[in-house]
């Protein structure tokens, strides 16, 4: 997982390092900073990404009221094949956030 914000909030990424600690997710997931995503008019935007997996950017979350949501959309990532998403409600409120969807490359 990666995340971006134009106010670099590292409380923020501190506390869904926390919360994916302690949902058991941290052989799965890893909390980074990372690069411009083109987004620097929303507070703060975050990919799913992983090899031969679905990615999704989701952008504008709250930094207090979206990491039990990012948390539960982690844990459907992780539980879906390829992190092909077919059902988003256990998402909450990222379901409203979601700004790309972007399927896995294909290798020859």
């Amino acid at each position: 997982m990666a995340s971006t914000s134009a106010t670099s909030d590292h409380q923020f990424r501190a506390d869904v390092a926390t919360a994916i600690d302690d949902a058991g997710l941290t052989e799965t997931f890893a909390v980074e900073r990372g690069p411009c995503m083109g987004s620097c008019e929303t507070p703060i935007t975050i990919a799913l990404q992983g090899p031969d997996m679905t990615s999704y950017v989701f952008s504008d979350l709250n930094p207090t009221e979206d990491i039990v949501d990012l948390v539960a959309t982690c844990q459907v990532y992780a539980d879906s094949p390829n992190g092909q998403i077919s059902d988003a409600r256990p998402c909450g409120r990222l379901r409203d956030l979601l700004r790309a969807q972007i399927p896995p490359l294909i290798q020859p």
